[in-house]
């Protein structure tokens, strides 16, 4: 009973945490992610945060090159290319 009453109170609070999320992060290698088109998008904050609620573990260019740029491929939406995330030119 309190392993199912602690999953349902990490649920909650993984779910609720999605109303404090950021419309747009700003990443210091010129990336500006569109965070809320992407909530809207997947529905759910498990698509990309499977480790929890915060910061993305592993998170890097490596990451962000197989997960993101792998899902724009997959969706057929979105950049694909180096310019379509990094803007170089201001």
């Amino acid at each position: 009973m309190k392993q199912t009453a602690a999953v349902l109170l990490a649920l909650l609070a993984f779910s609720g945490s999605a109303f404090a999320a950021p419309e747009v992060i700003n990443f210091k290698n010129k990336v500006t992610f569109p965070h809320k088109d992407h909530m809207a998008i997947t529905g759910t904050c498990i698509t990309c945060h499977a480790g929890g609620v915060g910061k993305i573990k592993g998170f890097g260019k490596e990451w962000a090159h197989k997960n993101c740029k792998g899902c724009h491929v997959e969706m057929a939406k979105g950049p694909v290319r180096c310019s379509g995330c990094h803007k170089w030119k201001d």
